[in-house]
C-alpha cells in the first residue's frame, strides 16, 4: 500500500519561509513523478509544482516561480517544497501527490496522480 506523508506546514509571517516534506512508501519512489497541489476552503485544488522521476525536470505555477523550489531525494524516498518569500495568498492546505506513469504525462493535470497525502496547512499572516 502506497502512503504519502507530508510535514512542515505551519504559521509564518509574510516574507518568511517554510519547507514541506513528503515521504513516500510502498512503491519505487525513483519511478514516480511527484507533485504539490494546494487548496483553500470552497475552492478547487490547484497545481503548485511537480518534479520528474530523475529530478531533472520541474514545473511551477506561474505565481510561485522564483519563490518556491521543488526537489527530491530518491535515496530517502522524499520530495520537498521549499517556499520562500511567502505571501498571504499562499495560505492553503498543501497536498503531496505521486504518479507512476507509463509514458509522458502532463504534470499539471491532477488526474495523472495515483496517490495523495493527507495535506498540511500553511498559513501566511500579513
Amino acid at each position: 500500500q502506497v502512503q504519502l506523508v507530508e510535514s512542515g506546514g505551519g504559521l509564518v509571517q509574510a516574507g518568511g519561509s517554510l519547507r514541506l516534506s513528503c515521504v513516500a512508501s510502498g512503491r519505487t519512489f525513483s519511478r514516480s513523478v511527484m507533485g504539490w497541489f494546494r487548496q483553500t476552503p470552497g475552492k478547487e485544488r490547484h497545481f503548485v509544482a511537480a518534479i520528474s522521476e530523475s529530478g531533472r525536470t520541474t514545473e511551477y505555477l506561474d505565481s510561485v516561480k522564483g519563490r518556491f523550489t521543488i526537489s527530491r531525494d530518491n535515496a530517502e524516498n522524499t520530495a520537498f517544497l521549499q517556499m520562500n518569500s511567502l505571501k498571504p495568498e499562499d495560505t492553503a492546505v498543501y497536498y503531496c501527490a505521486g504518479a507512476w506513469p507509463q509514458g509522458p504525462v502532463y504534470y499539471k493535470d491532477d488526474g495523472i496522480y495515483d496517490y495523495w497525502g493527507q495535506g498540511t496547512q500553511v498559513t501566511v499572516s500579513s
